[in-house]
Parts: structure tokens; sequence; C-alpha cells
């Protein structure tokens, strides 16, 4: 089949090496103009490792293995650790796998086959299914880029994250399908403690964190807070650094005025919201969601890596199985993704309280529940 994929973050290049190794043409169409390789480290649990070890990339991506969360650490306003992160809370199991998104995406990246292809600075503009009867021949779907090209192909996956284009086009408007958490995420490089000594921390206010992360001789300061759903442009960079200097105004305890500068000065700020996508099913006609796109479970939940690694691995086999009736393919596809979806959705509300305590009091009874627990400062 010629497939189409949108996007190429984790979920399209693991669709890409998975359909493309087994005989597809497969293009993968993205909006930036290379590969995103910012973001803090990732997580691989449960039956997406296996996913990675069918794909014959386990080797590769546990070389890469990393122990970020571990060394992470609760702070005081003088940087003194409080408590650590709960590990036995977070984790699945002590096979799960935390790397640096950065290298999951450049092992995919590498491994795609001579049968797929990525073309950058573009993105789908229209679509047009022909409608069909469930299988292949006979139809297809046209597609119009935003560079001005066409295309016509057998299926269509969205694979374009939570602000899916695929979905709007096919689906409808985002705001049908989102559910916001109430939580935003911030992220920026720290050159200036790149290669430095110490441990990850974070450090909280009521209803915000801020915090700063090293590894792989770089540094990165993260926030998160909590806020009612705000109204913003995706694409504008000033506009989403505003946001975050709002939301943490008056706060200059801790380092929490040194990271904002940071943010400031970085060109590949990244700012999205702790939101789900809830869709009644993510397939229509020739075209199919798959990872944040079709049903993101938001970052608290710690899963969104590995439902869209186990989302390409099981939508590739079912169209294997299924042969030219992609629409069996897909209902298939669904069932056995769904319970994975529901699982790492309902999992999020727990992760928000504990990194996001409300009150000064809160946090005070969240150290000190988790030094009762035995995970209290080093």
């Amino acid at each position: 089949m010629n497939i189409l994929v949108s996007g190429a973050g984790i979920a399209g290049l693991a669709l890409a090496r998975e359909l493309g190794t087994r005989g597809h043409d497969v293009t993968v169409v993205e909006y930036g103009r290379h590969l995103r390789l910012t973001g803090t480290p990732i997580d691989i649990r449960g039956d997406a490792i296996e996913a990675v070890d069918r794909m014959g990339l386990l080797a590769k991506v546990q070389k890469q293995r990393v122990r970020m969360s571990e060394l992470t650490q609760f702070v005081d306003s003088e940087g003194e650790p409080v408590a650590r992160i709960p590990m036995a809370e977070v984790s699945d199991s002590d096979d799960d796998i935390e790397l640096l998104r950065e290298d999951l995406v450049r092992i995919l990246a590498d491994a795609l086959p001579d049968t797929a292809a990525i073309r950058f600075d573009d993105s789908i503009e229209t679509l047009s299914d022909d409608g069909d009867d469930g299988v292949i021949d006979g139809g297809g779907v046209e597609v119009r880029f935003a560079s001005g090209r066409t295309g016509r192909y057998d299926l269509v996956l969205g694979a374009d994250g939570q602000h899916s284009a695929v979905r709007r086009l096919v689906f409808g408007p985002e705001k049908d399908y989102l559910r916001h958490l109430g939580v935003y995420f911030a992220l920026a490089d720290h050159p200036g403690e790149a290669r430095s000594e110490g441990a990850n921390s974070i450090y909280n206010v009521p209803s915000r964190m801020a915090g700063l992360f090293r590894y792989n001789g770089k540094a990165v300061a993260v926030f998160q807070f909590r806020s009612e759903p705000i109204d913003y442009d995706h694409h504008d960079l000033d506009a989403q650094k505003k946001i975050l200097i709002d939301a943490f105004a008056g706060h200059r305890s801790w380092r929490i005025p040194e990271l904002l500068d940071a943010a400031l000065a970085d060109p590949g700020f990244f700012f999205t919201s702790a939101s789900q996508i809830h869709l009644p099913s993510w397939h229509r006609g020739r075209v199919a969601l798959v990872g944040d796109a079709g049903y993101c479970p938001a970052f608290l939940s710690g899963r969104g890596t590995s439902l869209a690694l186990t989302g390409a691995r099981f939508l590739a086999e079912e169209l294997q199985r299924c042969g030219n009736h992609h629409t069996a393919a897909f209902v298939r596809y669904e069932a056995r993704q769904r319970p994975y979806v529901t699982f790492a959705q309902d999992r999020v509300y727990s992760g928000r309280d504990r990194m996001l305590p409300t009150t000064w009091d809160a946090i005070a009874a969240r150290n000190k529940a988790l030094q009762a627990s035995g995970t209290g400062a080093p």
C-alpha cells in the first residue's frame, strides 16, 4: 500500500518503521524543518518494551538508558533536599526503560527502511476520502499539502500529536475531544548549567513547580503550573513565554527567576498543556489516528511514548493480518489498543497532585508522606 503518515514524532517514526518493514511505501510529512529532539526523558513501559524488541531495537534502546527520575529530588527554598521521587509508585516494573527523547527519536529514524521517507517543512492542508466498502482496491485519499503538492494515498495515518491537523480535518475541531487537566508544562535549555554537577531538583510553590534537570552533559529548566484552559497560538513562542512568565509572576524564591530567564532566552522553548484526547473511534474511512493524535494521555501519565509504540505496532500487525481490508484492521487495532489507553488516561490524577500541591500545607504534607514511605531526602 501507499501510506501517508502525518507527523515525524515517536508515533510517526514507529509507524514508518513498522509499515515500511512490511513492504508498504510510506511517506512521513512533518510540519517542522527537522526532527524534534528536545524534551525531558521518556519512559517505555509494559508491552511497549515488547514492541521495541520486535522492531529489533531493544538492545539499542537499553544502551541509552538513563536513570534521571531516580536521581530527582524535591527541594526547599534553600535548595536542600526534602524528599525523592517515589519510583515504586510511578513505575510499572523494574523493566521500565527511561531514556532521552532525542535518543529514541534518533534510534527510530536511523532504523527506517528504504521504503519509508520523511518530507520536512510541509503539512496536510486538505483531505478528500473517496469512500469505500472497507477494502483498499478502488479508492483512495486525495491530499493537498501546504506546499502546494498533491498526492493520492491508500491510507492516511494521523500521528501528528495532541493538536493533530488530521484529526481536525477528519473528525472535527479539537475542542470536541479535548479534556483539559488543568496543568501546563514548559521546557527550556539552560546552557549556563550544562555539564555542571548536582542532582535533579524540583521546587514547589502552591500550584506551581520549577525544576532543573541535568542529563547527558546538558541541563534544562522545567516548569509546570495549574491553570484553567488558556487560548494561545501553538506556534507563537513569544506568546507562550509570556504565559509562563505571567504564571510565575511574584515568585522569586529558590532559582525561579534564573530558570525563567533561561526560558526567555531559549529559541527552542517548548510549551504544552496537560490535556487528554477522548474519541469514540480512532478511524474514519481510510484515515486512522495513532498516538497523541488519537488518545493523548497527557504527560502526567508517563505513558504517552508507550502508547505511541504499541499503537504503531498493533496497527501494522492488523493491516498485515487483514490484507486489503483496512476497516477490519482498524477495528482490530482499536480493540487491542483501547485497554492500554484507558489505563494510561486513568493514571494522571495522582501524578498531578504529587507534582503540584495547591497550598503550602499540601506541599508539606506531600513531603512528610514521602519521607514516611522511605523516599525522604538522601
